[in-house]
């Protein structure tokens, strides 16, 4: 299950605006976003690169550390 670092959540809105980001990338499925940790974690139902993974939090307005 690959895992990134999401850098300025601070809150549950954030959580679901990164879980739902997330959830709308092609080929994402499972996505679980912890606050404390920091990271977002998901299923590849097929093959995704990185760089969807990384526009789609940097769009909703987070950075991936």
């Amino acid at each position: 299950m690959p895992t990134v670092r999401v850098e300025g959540m601070t809150c549950r809105h954030c959580v679901m605006a990164v879980e739902k980001a997330l959830s709308r990338v092609e080929g994402v499925k499972g996505v679980r976003v912890d606050l404390e940790s920091g990271e977002a974690s998901f299923r590849e139902e097929s093959p995704v690169e990185m760089d969807k993974i990384r526009r789609a939090i940097e769009e909703a307005g987070y950075k991936v550390g």
